[in-house]
């Protein structure tokens, strides 16, 4: 039976190496978003606004979510490391799942803000590809800070909580 696992967790949690991991473990096909958004629209950005980067967020998700639905109608897994902040997005790719009679997975990455912030500085310093896809300023970091939203127990019923 195909899996499509979301994964969410705020800013530097670690979402992309837990991802790379899982997808080897579960011999599964792996989608980020970052590489998506810095190879897109990287130029095209100016200010932080959060309006302008979800809606490219929404547009790159669909185009992956037409490569993942083709994957899944294959029986094949498939993992999703595209933020997922809002409760919103998920319940979007949720939904889209349970339409083709899959249950989602929510796996919640949870990590202190000190930590992550090491982590984040970390890979701005090594910018390992594997993992770095643009340097996470403080600013993008605080930015984003406040609008992470923490998965509830419904959305958990079938996936599971991380702590780090």
């Amino acid at each position: 039976m195909a899996r499509l696992i979301l994964v969410c967790g705020p800013t530097g949690v670690g979402k992309t190496t837990y991802s790379l991991s899982l997808a080897k473990d579960i011999q599964a096909i792996k989608f980020s978003i970052d590489p998506w958004m810095q190879t897109l629209f990287s130029k095209d950005m100016g200010d932080l606004d959060f309006d302008w980067m979800m809606e490219r967020v929404n547009r790159c998700s669909d185009q992956i979510w037409q490569v993942s639905e083709q994957i899944l109608a294959i029986d094949g897994n498939v993992i999703l490391d595209l933020g997922f902040t809002t409760k919103e997005q998920r319940d979007v790719f949720s939904n889209r799942a349970r339409a083709l009679g899959l249950e989602p997975e929510v796996h919640y990455l949870d990590a202190s803000t000190a930590i992550r912030k090491q982590r984040v500085d970390k890979r701005n310093t090594e910018k390992d590809p594997a993992v770095y896809a643009f340097e996470v300023t403080d600013m993008m970091f605080d930015f984003m800070e406040p609008r992470f939203e923490v998965p509830d127990e419904v959305e958990l019923k079938h996936g599971r909580k991380i702590s780090q």
